[in-house]
Formats: C-alpha cells, sequence, structure tokens
C-alpha cells in the first residue's frame, strides 16, 4: 500500500520525512533489530482470499460514521469512527470490537489501510463473522490528538489512552449505539503501538474485554508477568486471545516475549507469525482472521 506524502507503516514507522529535519521523526532501532525465529514462529491460519476487504456492489451494507464524544478525562471533544453492520437495528443488541491504531495514525487508519467496513460486510454477509459494531477511536489522549511532528513525544498520552478508553469512549459508545454492554461481547484489538495498548488494558481489565487480539505489539507492551500476574484467573476470564507478528518485523522479539509467558504458564492463545513485516497487510489479515473468531 503506498501513499504519496511519506511511507505510513503507522505502528513503530510513522510520516517519513515530511517536513524539516527536526520535525521528522526517526526510524526506531528496534524495527531493524536481528529476528530470531524459533519453532512456534509459523503461521496458524492461511492467508485471506483475493478480495477480502473489497467492496462489492451487492446489499446490504453497513455504515461507517464519524461521531464526536467529549472526553472528561482530556477535556475536550473528540472523534472516533463508527462502523455498524448490515440492517443494524435498535430492536437488536450488538457486540462490539474496540480496534486500535499504530503511534503514527489517528481514528481514520485503519479504514485507510484495511478498509474495515468492506471486510466485515464481506464476512457477515458470508456468515463467517457475528455482525457487530467496529469502534476505531482516537489512542492519543490529549487535546491536540494530531499525528504531526514528533509522534513519539505523544507516547505518554497512548499510556493515558486506558482512561479515556474505559471512562469516556466505551459509555459513549453503549449510550448512543444498542450493544450488549458486558464482557463478553466486548472485544480489543489493535495494530503496533494499538497492539501493546490492547495488551496492557485488556489483560488487565478482564473484567471489561474478554476477547484480545495484538497485532504486531510494539515497546509499549509492559512485561507479560504483569500483564498476566495471575494465570489462573486469565485463563478463566478470557474468551479468546489471539498474537501475531511477521518474520520480517523487527519487533517480533515484543511478542515472542509474551507467547513464550502464555506458553509457560499454559494461557491458551493463538500466536500467529507469518512472512510479512510491520504492514498493512500483515494487520488486515490479522483482523480477517481475529473478526471470525470472537462473539461466538
Amino acid at each position: 500500500m503506498k501513499f504519496t506524502i511519506g511511507l505510513f507503516l503507522s505502528g513503530m514507522i510513522a510520516l517519513a520525512t515530511s517536513g524539516t529535519a527536526q520535525e521528522a521523526p526517526r526510524r526506531p532501532a528496534e524495527l531493524d533489530a536481528p529476528i530470531t525465529l524459533g519453532p512456534d514462529d509459523k503461521p496458524a491460519y492461511p492467508a485471506p482470499p483475493e478480495g477480502y476487504n473489497k467492496r462489492q456492489d451487492l446489499e446490504p451494507r453497513g455504515r461507517l460514521e464519524m461521531v464526536e464524544y467529549e472526553s472528561k478525562v482530556v477535556g475536550t471533544k473528540r472523534k472516533m469512527q463508527v462502523y455498524t453492520p448490515p440492517l443494524y437495528s435498535a430492536d437488536q443488541k450488538y457486540p462490539v470490537l474496540y480496534l486500535l491504531h499504530g503511534i503514527g495514525g489517528d481514528e481514520t487508519e485503519w479504514q485507510r489501510f484495511v478498509n474495515v467496513d468492506a471486510l466485515l460486510d464481506n464476512l457477515i454477509r458470508e456468515k463467517k463473522a457475528t455482525p457487530m459494531i467496529v469502534v476505531m477511536p482516537n489512542g492519543r489522549a490529549q487535546k491536540d490528538d494530531r499525528p504531526t511532528g514528533n509522534v513519539y513525544a505523544a507516547a505518554p498520552a497512548f499510556a493515558n489512552f486506558e482512561r479515556d478508553l474505559l471512562e469516556d469512549v466505551i459509555p459513549a459508545i453503549d449510550s448512543r449505539y444498542s450493544t450488549n454492554a458486558d464482557r463478553e461481547h466486548r472485544a480489543l484489538a489493535g495494530l503496533s503501538m494499538g497492539g501493546g495498548q490492547t495488551l496492557n488494558f485488556g489483560l488487565t481489565h478482564l473484567d471489561t474485554f474478554a476477547w484480545i487480539g495484538a497485532f504486531s505489539p510494539a515497546p509499549n507492551t509492559r512485561p507479560p508477568g504483569e500483564l498476566v500476574p495471575n494465570p489462573e484467573k486469565t485463563i478463566k476470564d478470557l474468551k479468546f486471545l489471539m498474537l501475531t507478528c511477521g518474520n520480517k518485523d523487527g519487533l517480533i522479539n515484543i511478542s515472542q516475549g509474551v507467547h513464550a509467558y502464555l506458553k509457560q504458564n499454559k494461557v491458551p492463545h493463538l500466536w500467529h507469525v507469518d512472512d510479512l513485516g510491520h504492514d498493512a497487510t500483515h494487520w488486515g489479515h490479522a483482523l480477517y482472521e481475529f473478526a471470525q473468531r470472537i462473539f461466538r
């Protein structure tokens, strides 16, 4: 996927030289770290079929809209993109997937990278996924939440998003849409920085999320022992955990560490390593698989 203004690999690769040298963030050294693969580092599912996220000339279709909400945590109005499935009705209750972007993105990133609405429309039409609401918020919880300048300087705002998500985003969605507002009908997933947020927020709030998907999680990921201090309780509460990375991704050691800890402590999870890098193709494939496995 090409972009005319810089190369937008999101996650930990954001905004190649556009502007002055002082404004342009540097490529993190972690992305060029040596990659050592182990026997577990192999694909757990096949790549999706051609056209899996292409819009079809078929009805009905879901709806994609940009909505505002009042963030008490940040002290301003913020935006998030929301997908509602085909034939959405207030007479029916829906599960919700919260989908988090990378450090160089915003509430539009997932849609630009993957065509989330088309991907979900196709899966739901083929009865491969449960009709669900998908929320794509801005994970940079600060008043100026645009991905400009040195995007890495906003790392504290990504940590602060934990409160915004729990205290403002989820209540706003539950008040505006017809949701099943309980943990078993709530999923959290994300790419790169958003993958780290997903593990940090999801595994430590299993009273809120039962389904978790971390795709190429970045170095913001907390140590596995902090994420899962009580494996027995995690095993009891977790419905599904999916962890993915490409074998050409210099950040794979983050995911490998999480996988090793989960395996050692017998916490069930899907571990997938494909032949891709830190890129939108990997994230699209991961979402395609994750969406089929949740809310079942």
